[in-house]
């Protein structure tokens, strides 16, 4: 059977490198260095950049797919170099609507440039439709950009930063920050229960530069139709979807090796023949076969998103597919360490470690309470 352009790009070698890392990466709350050398070296920062820019031309269903198996091997890995991709997907959505403003991001990607993504912040629970932090405007049609971001994945090597910032006139204004500029501060503050190769540190802005080349837009407060402002909702759910998606792939093909090979000593037999095993074993299958028909879904949606209208329900099925990404892959890894036996409950167990890198995914947007509160909006209409 012919490999796919995802499985040429990363081989199982490749894959076997990165999860032999993956466990040195945990424990020591170490940035995956060694792994992101490698996905430079395979052309995987510019995956998404289509062909006529030097990239891959990867669909966003294609990098959704790459991320997939990445996640299989070294979740945290995924999840860092993700923050990249969905910042190579944000240019990719504005170059299908005919839009070339973000173009400079496809030759600074295969430049070798590593993009990150400045838009959390504590307390902020409008998150990409608000900010707390400030842009105050300079006469050169530039911005300085104060205020804290959090969840900065890709700290120790990002030279360019997506952040949002709310002006005086109450509009919300994005674009790119460079690493050398004046004024920001990276905290060494990232020591987490679990996806700790990331390495997502606080980063805290004082009237730090935004050149005027580097302002990608300015937007309404609230959710709203800006092409830029989809273009990052989308992109970032659906591949954080992704990540977890993966996890929850490997965990289920980790549950059929462990339960194959373990024997009960009451009947003599793999726990594999036990019906009861079967049973949660199989409810983990169909928990991520369910998640990956709604990624494969939507991914191809936007990559015919001058075909595909879904109107206002874009954002709502966005945040749906990650949501229940999100919860199909802790509920698969859970099925599988429950499958499994106490010898997953060891530091040295893939499966332990699975559970804790799944867990970040309940943090990120959206998150169930958004997004059934979102529903409800569209659903009932907006409270009175």
């Amino acid at each position: 059977m012919a490999q796919s352009r995802v499985e040429e790009r990363l081989t199982e070698e490749i894959l076997a490198q990165f999860r032999e890392r993956a466990p040195r990466y945990d424990e020591n709350n170490e940035f995956f260095a060694e792994d992101l050398g490698t996905l430079k070296e395979i052309g995987y920062l510019a995956l998404g950049v289509p062909e006529e820019f030097g990239g891959a031309g990867f669909s966003l269903n294609e990098v959704s797919r790459a991320q997939r198996r990445l996640a299989q091997a070294a979740p945290a890995t995924a999840l860092g170099i993700n923050m990249h991709q969905i910042i190579v997907a944000v240019a990719y959505t504005l170059w299908l609507r005919g839009d070339d403003s973000l173009n400079w991001v496809f030759k600074a990607a295969v430049n070798g440039e590593v993009f990150a993504f400045g838009i959390s912040e504590a307390g902020n629970d409008a998150v990409l439709f608000d900010s707390k932090s400030t842009a105050t405007p300079t006469e050169d049609g530039g911005y300085e950009i104060s205020g804290t971001k959090i969840f900065t994945s890709l700290s120790p090597v990002w030279s360019k930063l997506l952040v949002h910032a709310r002006t005086p006139d109450d509009q919300l204004v994005f674009g790119f920050l460079e690493r050398d500029a004046k004024g920001i501060e990276i905290k060494d503050d990232w020591n987490t229960l679990g996806m700790r190769a990331s390495q997502s540190n606080t980063t805290k802005l004082d009237g730090v530069k935004m050149k005027p080349e580097h302002v990608g837009t300015l937007a309404p407060l609230g959710p709203n139709s800006n092409p830029l402002v989809f273009g990052i909702f989308g992109p970032f759910e659906l591949l954080l979807a992704s990540v977890y998606c993966g996890i929850g792939e490997r965990a289920v093909a980790l549950a059929g090796e462990i339960t194959s090979q373990r024997m009960s000593h009451v009947k003599d037999a793999p726990y594999a023949h036990d019906p009861d095993i079967r049973w949660q074993i199989a409810s983990a299958g169909i928990a991520m076969d369910q998640a990956v028909l709604q990624i494969e879904k939507m991914t191809q949606d936007v990559d015919r998103l001058t075909e595909v209208d879904h109107g206002g329900k874009w954002f709502l099925y966005f945040s749906n597919v990650k949501a229940a990404a999100t919860e199909n892959a802790k509920q698969a890894v859970e099925l599988a360490i429950r499958t499994c036996g106490g010898a997953q409950y060891y530091r040295s167990s893939e499966l332990q470690r699975l559970y804790r890198d799944v867990i970040a995914g309940l943090y990120q947007p959206s998150d169930n309470e958004s997004l059934h509160a979102s529903y409800a909006k569209a659903l009932l209409g907006p409270i009175e």
